[in-house]
C-alpha cells in the first residue's frame, strides 16, 4: 500500500464530505460543518495494553498500602 488512509467522516458531524487541506499532510476540511482537522498516527500500543493511564485512586492506594506496610 503506497497511500495512507483517508477518513470515512468527519470527526465532528459525521459527514462524508471531506477534502484534503491545503495545510500539509495528514489536514481535512469537512465541507458540511466548515471544519478542519489533522489526524496523527500516534503509535502501537504494547500487547495487553488498554491504551489508558492508570487511574489516580489506583495509584494513590498503592502508594498509601506501600507506605504502611501493606496492611490496611
Amino acid at each position: 500500500m503506497s497511500e495512507r488512509a483517508a477518513p470515512f467522516y468527519c470527526p465532528y458531524c459525521g459527514d462524508e464530505d471531506l477534502q484534503p487541506s491545503e495545510e500539509g499532510h495528514g489536514a481535512w476540511e469537512c465541507r458540511a460543518c466548515s471544519r478542519a482537522f489533522r489526524l496523527k498516527f500516534l503509535g502501537l500500543l504494547a500487547p495487553g495494553s488498554t491504551g489508558r493511564p492508570p487511574s489516580a485512586s489506583a495509584s494513590a492506594s498503592a502508594s498509601a498500602s506501600a507506605s504502611d506496610g501493606g496492611t490496611t
